[in-house]
């Protein structure tokens, strides 16, 4: 099973972006993308590769809906 998170650009130098994933930053590669990434922008990141940009709606909601089920794992552990 494969999994891509969507992550949000902080800056971009050349064809490397870093990221923010809740306050975790780390570094994508914009190899496969065809169009710019500039900061602020979201993208879908597998393995260290962004596959895609997303809409910022769908980027936050997806985001949102992780948070939930972390919550609710959380939750279910007490």
């Amino acid at each position: 099973m494969c999994l891509a998170i969507p992550v949000k650009v902080v800056a971009v130098r050349g064809n490397e972006a870093t990221v923010d994933l809740g306050g975790i930053r780390s570094r994508a590669r914009l190899d496969l993308l065809p169009e710019e990434v500039r900061p602020g922008d979201y993208i879908l990141v597998h393995t260290g590769f962004a596959i895609r940009r997303l809409d910022p709606a769908d980027a936050e909601e997806t985001l949102k809906l992780f948070d939930e089920l972390l919550s609710a794992g959380d939750a279910g552990g007490e």
